[in-house]
């Protein structure tokens, strides 16, 4: 299974700190190596803008950019399948009024059709909630596979 990490997955890995969680860090650069793991590159602007001038985290915007190849561009069938979800106008909310105005990068729309077309699952902290344009919401809507990290976690088999 691929699984397709949003911005809020990967920023969740600052309190996974390099010399204290040793065993997971070589398990997910290896399912990192193995291209278990992906995402894309509204991802890493998101995390750019989080995490690079941030020096309690210098450490995690290093691996970052490290793995900076995880972080794909959109393809024409990505692409295409982002304006199947932008059809749906509840879903067109994904992009927020601010993030428009003042052009921060959306990552949303991307992560959910990359892992659409790689049949694999997405990977974020979003919670679902009735009628609003999360992630899982969206996902569902078009049968999607959606955990947590902890889901991630547990789907692998992994304990710490």
């Amino acid at each position: 299974m691929i699984y397709v990490f949003d911005t809020s997955s990967i920023s969740v890995l600052k309190d996974y700190y390099f010399d204290t969680f040793k065993s997971f860090w070589d398990l997910f650069n290896a399912d990192i190596q193995n291209g278990n793991v992906v995402s894309v590159r509204e991802v890493y602007n998101e995390l750019d803008a989080r995490f690079n001038n941030d020096e309690r985290y210098a450490w995690l915007w290093n691996w970052i950019k490290q793995n900076r190849r995880i972080f794909s561009i959109p393809d024409a069938e990505q692409t295409a399948f982002i304006s199947e979800i932008f059809k749906n106008q509840h879903f067109q909310t994904l992009i927020g009024k601010k993030q428009q105005l003042i052009g921060k990068p959306v990552a949303d729309p991307f992560v959910i059709a990359y892992a659409k077309v790689l049949e694999g699952c997405v990977v974020t902290e979003e919670i679902e909630k009735p009628n609003a344009s999360k992630i899982p919401n969206v996902c569902r809507h078009f049968g999607v596979e959606c955990v947590n990290l902890e889901g991630y976690l547990l789907r692998k088999g992994w304990s710490f």
